[in-house]
C-alpha cells in the first residue's frame, strides 16, 4: 500500500507545488500591489492557510512516511489550522495586538482551506 501512496503522491506533487507557488505569490503580492479593499483585506487570509496546508502536509515534494507526515494527516492539519485561525481572530477581537477584527475573515480562511482538504482527502482515498 505504501508503494501505491508513494506513486499517487509523487504524481500529484508538481500540481501541489504549482498551487503552492501561486498561493504564495498572490498572498505576498497583497503587500506589493494595491488592487483594492478585497485584495488588501482578504486575499492573504485566503491564500495563507492554503499554502501552509500544502507545506505542512508535504504535498509539494516527494512522498515520505515519517512522524511528521503521520501526525499531519489531512483531518488533523485542517483542525489545527482552523484553531489557529480562530485564535488569530479572537486575539484581534480582544485587541491583543494592533489589527482590525473582521468576521468575514473566517470565510476567507476556509474558502481555500476546505477545498484543499477535500481534494487532499479524496486523493488519499482513491481506490487503485
Amino acid at each position: 500500500m505504501d508503494d501505491i501512496n508513494r506513486c499517487r503522491h509523487d504524481k500529484n506533487a508538481p500540481y501541489w507545488a504549482g498551487a503552492l507557488i501561486i498561493f504564495i505569490l498572490s498572498g505576498l503580492s497583497t503587500i506589493w500591489i494595491d488592487l483594492g479593499d478585497f485584495w488588501k483585506g482578504y486575499v492573504l487570509d485566503m491564500t495563507g492557510p492554503a499554502w501552509n496546508y500544502i507545506l505542512f502536509r508535504g504535498l509539494f515534494t516527494s512522498y515520505t512516511n515519517n512522524k511528521w507526515t503521520q501526525f499531519f494527516n489531512p483531518k488533523r492539519t485542517l483542525i489545527i489550522f482552523l484553531m489557529v485561525c480562530l485564535i488569530i481572530e479572537g486575539l484581534q477581537y480582544f485587541d491583543f495586538y494592533s489589527s482590525t477584527y473582521d468576521p468575514w475573515d473566517f470565510l476567507a480562511y476556509i474558502s481555500f482551506l476546505i477545498p484543499l482538504f477535500i481534494i487532499d482527502s479524496k486523493l488519499l482515498n482513491v481506490k487503485s
